[in-house]
This record gives structure tokens, sequence and C-alpha cells, in this order.
């Protein structure tokens, strides 16, 4: 089968790991900081975009997380959060990603005195909103920063407890990785776990598989969040397959960060011929300058992958939501049956290509 870009992005797709803060538009950006009178670097789209999009020439993943100053100095208010929440949605549905679970730091939006609950509500609503508008159904993932004090990461295990069966379908930690291990946010963990909450970390990113061990081993994760070297450490990647542990890859953003050199060093082939659940995301569209589309053309073009392949994923993508069983499997199957119509009629203007030649 010829996959080209069209044909891709109107396979039906899920985006595990997309943060909101950086995956804003930047016309959105320009508005609010003049709505709010927020000062940015630069007034015009291209030259801000240049400020704020990553390329190859960024050196690590602390590098990486600087233009989410930007983002963040106009996602103080109710408007912004909502904002930005329901045009993530829309750009999302636009590629027809049926599922996305969008993460934040609600602690990050308190700059101007907005409460937690206020935050949280305003970005449910926005992706509320979207659904209505759009064939495409969203949760929340909340973040603590790793950073951050671990009373600041409890604080928001409490929220998403709170807001769980309302939106938040998950707790996550994330932030610069290196030098501020996971496990120092154990107890925010432990109270997430004791209230049936899914978890999902960053880890193996700018730091080891020792990374990946902490986050499954102190804080009970259920998927990883990169996992990009986890293939450094064997038994550790047998553990991980054998109990089918997800893990959340995004190729452009990991190549930014440095957690691979190239793009040709990208283990998530390797990873998906040993049998990991592996699947796509975008991580930070903007700040990656990225798609979803984007993200599976380089799985296609760079790394080799075939439809097969790709197919693959894209289930481990709807098998891996954190949502309860009975719903994954409505999604997965609705998936299957989008997948074979639009299979069929690939099959079907080939072969009238073929015959008209």
């Amino acid at each position: 089968m010829n996959l080209k870009r069209e044909f891709i992005e109107k396979l039906p797709k899920t985006d595990l790991h997309v943060h909101l803060d950086g995956s804003m538009r930047i016309e959105t950006i320009i508005d609010l900081a003049n709505e709010q009178n927020v000062v940015l670097p630069a007034q015009n789209k291209d030259e801000l975009q240049k400020i704020i999009c990553c390329d190859i020439k960024c050196k690590s993943l602390n590098e990486y997380l600087e233009g989410f100053g930007i983002t963040l100095s106009v996602l103080q208010t109710e408007k912004a959060l909502f904002r930005a929440a329901y045009e993530l949605a829309i750009d999302a549905a636009k590629e027809n990603i049926r599922y996305m679970e969008v993460r934040y730091s609600p602690i990050l939006h308190t700059q101007n005195g907005l409460k937690l609950t206020t935050i949280s509500n305003a970005v449910l609503d926005g992706l509320h909103q979207a659904e209505k508008e759009c064939n495409i159904r969203t949760g929340v993932i909340i973040c603590g920063i790793r950073q951050m004090d671990s009373n600041t990461s409890l604080q928001l295990a409490e929220l998403a407890i709170a807001y769980k069966n309302k939106g938040v379908i998950g707790f996550d930690l994330a932030g610069a990785e290196y030098d501020h291990p996971a496990k120092e946010h154990k107890e925010a963990f432990d109270l997430a776990l004791k209230n049936n909450i899914n978890i999902t970390i960053h880890a193996g990113e700018a730091y080891g598989p020792e990374s990946i061990h902490q986050a499954l081993h102190y804080c009970g994760t259920h998927r990883i969040g990169h996992g990009t070297r986890l293939k450094e450490d064997g038994e550790l990647l047998n553990y991980v397959n054998d109990h089918r542990i997800p893990l959340e890859m995004c190729i452009k953003s990991n190549l930014q960060t440095k957690a691979v050199k190239k793009i040709k060093n990208h283990p998530i082939s390797f990873y998906l011929d040993y049998g990991l659940r592996i699947t796509i995301n975008t991580d930070n569209r903007l700040i990656s300058n990225t798609t979803l589309t984007d993200e599976y053309m380089l799985a296609i073009n760079e790394l080799g992958m075939d439809y097969i392949e790709i197919k693959n994923i894209i289930i481990n993508g709807f098998k891996s939501a954190f949502i309860p069983y009975r719903e994954r499997v409505v999604l997965i199957n609705n998936a299957l049956e989008e997948m074979e119509k639009l299979e069929e009629a690939e099959l079907a203007g080939k072969v009238v290509i073929e015959e008209m030649i």
C-alpha cells in the first residue's frame, strides 16, 4: 500500500502524550498577549515561531523546555485556558485523532491567582466544547513537576482524585528529568494509586533506564512517557514487554531533546519488532512544530515502517487509552471498521488507476 500523507491523515488515531501548553497555535499566543498586555519576545508570527519552536540545534531537554515560558505567560486566565484546550482538540480532530489525552500541570497557571479548580474547569470545558463539535473524545492527565517540591505533586494528585470521573483520567510526572528522580514524588503516586488513578510518567528520555525503573517500581506507573533509553537495560526491557506496559513515543521531540542523535537511531522500530506495545504521539505540537500525521510520516519515510506496522501502532494507541475496558473495545472496533473502509477505498482507487494506465 502506498502510504501517502493524505491516507495517513485520514486514518483514525490516538494521541496519548500531548502537552496543552506546548501545543498552542502561534496566532493564539499573539492574540492572547495583546488582550492581556503580555510582552512577547516578538510580535511577528514567523519570528515568534522561530523563538518558540525547536529544531535539531536544540541541545537538551532543558533547552527544549524554554519555549514553555512564553506559552505559559499567556495561559493565566480562564478564557485563555478554555481557548487553548478547545483549539488543540479542534486541530487534532482535523487529522482524524479520535481519542486524545491532554496533559498539563495546573500549578503552572496560577501566576495571576487563578485557583486550581478554576483552571481545571476551564480546560475541561474547552475540551468538552470541541467534543460537541467534532468526532473526538478527550481526557485530561494532570502532571506533577519533577523539579518542584514533592508537596506540590501531592496537591496535584489530590486534584486529580477530585476530578476523577469528571474528565481527568490520569496523573503524570513531567519536567526536567535529569537530577530530579521520580521516587522523590512517591507519596503523590501512592495516593493516586490508592484512589485507582491511572499513572503515566515521563522517563527514559533525558536520563537512563534507572529513571524508568523508578517510574515502574517506586511509582507504579501503567505507561511510560517516552522510554527512549529502555534499550540500555535488557532485563527492564523484557519486564516492560512481558507486562505489556505501553511506551508513549514521540519521535521528533526525542531528536530535539537529544534522547536520540539521529532519527535513524530511534529505537521505536526495534521496540516494535521485539513486541513492545508502542504508541506514536506528538508531545508538543507547537514546540516541536509537528502534527500526529508528521510523526507517522517520520516513521514511514525515515524508519521504513510499512502499513502493517503503522496499523499495529494505531491499534496499540486505542488499547492503551486510560478509559474503561468496555469503552476501549468500542473505540478499537470503530477504528478497525473505519480503517477497513479506508483500505478498501485506497485499493479501489489503485485498481482504477492501473486500469487507466
